[in-house]
């Protein structure tokens, strides 16, 4: 099992030194999704939420979240993140939307943590946004798809697939 990088000898908590690490291309994708009654999926598709467009809405919180992700969880880098897009799949057939969202940068870590914030929050602000009508929504399966960069390499989820790049 790794070490945690986040834990010194002393057993305290600390940032990790990225300083000497090379700046590579960074990628990542996460999902989530929100469940819900089939009247309020069909609110928000038809857009007919008295707050507003609940997926425009929620993709703008999501990219603001990836953006301010290092102001959230504690000993996450600010990374220069070079794109951010979210995006929404109604599920009809589960009462659902999906959410995927992915990031770019160039830096010298990673931009998982930057994807699943922006994820879980575009699913917060559904949530939000239609609680008046359902307030039994769950917000589940946050969870990371694919990253590449860094040494830990390429990783895809439930592929098997780990190799260096």
């Amino acid at each position: 099992m790794p070490e945690f990088s986040h834990i010194d000898e002393a057993g305290n908590v600390r940032m990790v030194d990225v300083s000497p690490k090379n700046a590579t291309d960074r990628h990542a994708v996460a999902e989530c999704r929100v469940l819900m009654k089939k009247e309020t999926l069909d609110r928000i598709v038809s857009m007919d939420v008295k707050k507003g467009n609940v997926l425009e809405t929620a993709r703008i919180a999501g990219i603001m979240a990836a953006k301010k992700t290092s102001e959230l969880i504690p000993m996450c880098h600010p990374i220069a993140i070079r794109h951010v897009a979210v995006d929404f799949f109604p599920e009809h057939d589960r009462s659902a939307v999906r959410i995927v969202s992915s990031a770019r940068a160039t830096d010298k870590t990673g931009v998982e943590m930057e994807v699943m914030t922006a994820a879980g929050v575009a699913g917060l602000t559904i949530y939000d946004m239609c609680k008046s009508y359902d307030r039994g929504m769950s917000i589940t399966d946050l969870r990371l798809l694919e990253k590449s960069g860094g040494k830990s390499g390429h990783f895809v989820r439930n592929s098997g697939i780990r190799r260096k790049t």
